[in-house]
């Protein structure tokens, strides 16, 4: 029998279709653009395989229209599964019920996948961006721990298993498996992210940047999220060691315009703008160009966490569609399926008034409503590093609506981890000047 790169066993209509689904295979678990050559034969070879995989990249889109674009791919998967290997059939299995919008079920095909068959690494990493997705890491950790065993050859892995433990806050280990990874393979962009997540939250920016500037000869040929996102890792180190220039020219040339109708793409500018913006930054029209990209996303609602950028890059350009995304929200959130309507009610809908609220200079409103949604923030996913954005906006709505007290109090342990942060001493500076403390 034909098996993929990993050694997983494939069934195939054509003998040939291989390569491309080891370029699905390699290019997935490694972050690179190649993995979407697999459509080339999806229109040829009707096998259970090639079709899921087709069906995931559709799915991958992260919009409102992308489960009906799947569809035709996975109902094809399904009609060709039974004569597939079981790996094979559950993973058709958990992609549909992804399909479906039952991503519990997703979750639990992916877990009896990684124990079944450890060496399925895409099944295991989609598996993470599920749980990721709805801010379950330590799920993510044991997702990768348990394929560790049988798939600690693979430096991919490894940079999988390092994500896990930083979103779990078990920095050491998270430092160690990175840089295991890079030992075994120095073009393992998702290790260097996780290492970037790393020395930001321990505060160590200038060694944190410096890395990343180092190892950025490596991105080459990744997907446009990939190569975006770590350079906006780039760009938060300048950002917070007062490097503004630096910054607009990150965004200007690495990450923003790679690929403008991305969800991704578009998030990063997002949150980059924002927090431009809230060190005190003027950012001239970027705004205004942005937004003509986020407009089409006010019928999404695939993640509230998506939906909040959408929302708050919109409302900063002045654009109409701010309020219709939010009141699409509000109704999104009334008829949300039970596993997801906590999320949408208690933290998308709040956040969403006070991201409103914020980008129209109504900061008071902004510090209330973005208030009562920091407790649950973790519910709707994303990393530390992605939240951050919305707990930068919420001390900036304090520092101007007069709220210096909470401000302080928030300021002062973030300026004790983080003493390199010239971000952080100007706005802990200003906090203590308002409350006639020294500074």
């Amino acid at each position: 029998m034909l098996a993929d790169s990993l050694g997983n066993p494939v069934t195939l209509r054509d003998a040939a279709s291989l390569a491309w689904v080891d370029d699905f295979v390699q290019g997935f678990v490694a972050s690179e653009a190649r993995a979407v050559r697999l459509l080339e034969i999806a229109g040829q070879d009707d096998s259970a395989i090639v079709q899921a995989y087709a069906a995931v990249l559709q799915m991958f889109a992260e919009t409102h229209g992308a489960p009906a674009a799947a569809r035709p791919f996975i109902d094809r998967a399904l009609a060709a599964a039974s004569s597939a290997t079981p790996r094979e059939q559950r993973f058709v299995a958990a992609v549909k019920a992804w399909v479906d919008g039952d991503i519990a079920l997703a979750n639990r095909l992916h877990a009896e996948q990684a124990d079944e068959f450890p060496r399925d690494l895409v099944s295991l990493k989609l598996g993470q961006y599920h749980l990721f997705n709805h801010g379950n890491a330590p799920a993510m950790l044991r997702l990768a721990l348990t394929a560790l065993p049988a798939a600690a050859d693979v430096p991919y892995l490894h940079g999988m298993l390092a994500f896990g433990f930083e979103q779990c806050h078990f920095m050491r280990e998270a430092e160690t498996a990175a840089r295991h990874a890079i030992d075994m393979c120095r073009k393992e962009p998702w290790a260097h992210h996780a290492l970037a997540h790393v020395m930001l939250t321990e505060g160590r920016l200038r060694e944190g940047m410096a890395f990343m500037q180092e190892v950025s000869d490596s991105w080459t040929g990744l997907n446009s999220f990939m190569v975006t996102h770590n350079w906006w890792h780039v760009a938060l180190f300048a950002l917070d060691l007062g490097e503004h220039d630096e910054v607009l020219r990150l965004y200007d040339q690495q990450v923003w315009g790679v690929s403008k109708d991305y969800s991704q793409d578009q998030i990063n500018a997002v949150s980059l703008l924002a927090r431009l913006e809230a060190a005190g930054v003027h950012v001239g029209n970027r705004w205004q160009d942005l937004a003509d990209h986020l407009a089409p996303r006010v019928q999404d609602h695939v993640l509230p966490f998506l939906d909040l950028q959408y929302l708050y890059g919109l409302a900063r350009a002045g654009r109409a569609e701010a309020a219709t995304l939010l009141a699409n929200m509000e109704r999104h959130a009334r008829h949300a399926p039970p596993a997801e309507a906590a999320a949408w009610h208690h933290v998308g809908i709040p956040a969403g008034r006070g991201m409103v609220a914020h980008a129209r200079g109504d900061f008071a409103t902004a510090a209330r409503d973005l208030g009562i949604a920091m407790p649950r923030l973790l519910e709707i996913g994303g990393s530390h590093a992605q939240r951050d954005l919305f707990a930068q906006l919420h001390l900036d709505a304090l520092l101007k609506s007069g709220g210096f007290i909470e401000a302080q109090n928030i300021l002062q342990p973030l300026l004790n981890r983080q003493p390199e942060s010239r971000r952080l001493k100007r706005l802990a500076a200003r906090a203590a000047a308002a409350l006639g403390l020294p500074n």
